[in-house]
């Protein structure tokens, strides 16, 4: 199996090396592609990797295909790779808004031939750059099980990954995709008032940031819910429940809630 990479940002890179730390595939087997020479100088450099410069030659000479770049490329990039692209090929795009049928017909490209090729839609997110990336997965029906499991091996490679229907994973961007932003921002927030309390910056990003990642291995191994949760931290009286007052009353909730609605139709338009 022979795996390529249109694009080598941040998440092909990501993806590469977890897929080659987890031994889903050698070095050998992984070719990428890209314009620029210091993208694929530290990609070859990091993961001991082929890279060149041509779109196509990385596409005609692999099994699965992932198109790694920005949503706003896709057109220029099929362009340049479906007259050698065929169907026994897997196409994996991570790119938001661009459905199946979409791609479908892009890769068709006015064959006069009735051709189905093999695509996979998902959305991974930035935290795969330290092994714990969180993924939605979707197929079109040309895709055998067999496919299906090969691909959510690969993308296991770099955290969790999920199968969704195609309608949800506008969702997955919301509440994954763009989510690290949302978590970050938190994260920054939690640390300006510690400082503004008089604790040193580092040291307090780092006991907010232990909080998040705490907190959140606490609702997947319990598998309790999260007001749960909540409940068990806020003593009556106590000093978190004054905390949480006072987020209700600014509309934390529904902030969060508002933001991701409109990330969602963002994705949906793209």
């Amino acid at each position: 199996m022979k795996i390529g990479f249109i694009g080598l940002g941040n998440m092909a890179t990501a993806m590469i090396g977890g897929i080659l730390q987890k031994g889903i595939v050698m070095p050998e087997q992984v070719i990428g592609s890209t314009r620029s020479e210091i993208g694929r100088r530290r990609a070859e450099e990091a993961f001991h990797i082929t890279t060149v410069n041509s779109n196509a030659e990385t596409a005609k000479s692999v099994d699965i295909l992932v198109l790694s770049v920005k949503p706003q490329f896709y057109e220029t990039v099929i362009e340049e790779i479906k007259d050698v692209i065929t169907p026994a090929q897997i196409i994996i795009s991570i790119a938001p808004g661009k459905t199946l049928a979409w791609l479908q017909d892009r890769f068709h490209g006015g064959r006069t031939e009735e051709t189905t090729f093999k695509i996979v839609r998902c959305m991974p997110n930035t935290p795969a750059l330290v092994g714990e990336g969180c993924t939605g997965v979707c197929y079109n029906e040309t895709v055998t099980i067999e496919e299906q499991q090969t691909v959510m091996t690969i993308l296991s490679g770099f955290g969790k990954a999920s199968p969704v229907p195609e309608h949800l994973i506008d969702a997955v961007v919301g509440v994954s995709g763009s989510a690290p932003a949302y978590v970050f921002m938190f994260i920054e927030a939690m640390g300006d008032a510690a400082v503004a309390a008089g604790m040193p910056r580092a040291q307090a990003y780092e006991f907010a940031a232990q909080a998040v990642l705490g907190s959140a291995k606490m609702v997947l191994e319990t598998g309790k819910h999260p007001g749960e949760l909540k409940d068990m931290v806020c003593s009556p009286g106590g000093t978190t429940i004054q905390a949480v007052r006072v987020l209700e009353e600014k509309g934390f909730r529904s902030a969060v809630m508002e933001a991701m609605a409109a990330c969602i139709q963002k994705s949906k338009e793209m």
